[in-house]
């Protein structure tokens, strides 16, 4: 039996566009993630799948490519680094296993630029805990400072 027998695309909505998504915030989840080869095979990467969970563009997907493992040190460290900014964007620290990532509301910073071949690609380009708050460590507190009077006190 074919899996397509007794479709009818009568009754099923086409599928939209996949037009690039405007440069923006976005409310997201990791819904997959998969340790690939690279395709010289010197190296592997971590593909993060993420859905928008919200707004005017839910449901659409991005990704990220994290070379964990490659012969650049410079490839290496920026994946650590960005991998980093995921983990402090979920709250999962030390993670053992991708899975802990998953279903974590976060905020992504999304960017949309055309690329040498002319077509316009959407790129994530930051990472923050859900609303919207930055996740950088926390600062030393502040020392107090002396009470300034108000320009229209005398």
């Amino acid at each position: 039996m074919s899996l397509i027998s007794g479709f009818n695309a009568e009754n099923v909505e086409p599928q939209g566009s996949f037009e690039p998504l405007p440069a923006g915030q976005y409310a997201a989840v990791i819904t997959n993630g998969e340790e690939k080869s690279t395709r010289n095979g010197n190296g592997q990467y971590l593909q993060l799948e993420f859905e928008i969970i919200d707004g005017d563009f839910k449901g659409r997907k991005l990704w990220t490519r994290l070379n964990l493992i490659n012969p650049s040190d410079k490839a290496v460290a920026m994946a650590r680094a960005e991998l980093s900014s995921i983990c402090r964007a979920v709250g999962v620290m030390c993670p053992q296993d991708t899975p802990e990532l998953f279903n974590i509301p976060l905020t992504l910073s999304v960017i949309a630029k055309k690329d040498d071949d002319g077509e316009i690609r959407n790129y994530i380009r930051g990472y923050d805990v859900a609303g919207g708050a930055k996740s950088k460590p926390a600062a030393a507190p502040a020392a107090p400072q002396t009470p300034q009077k108000a320009p229209w006190a005398r």
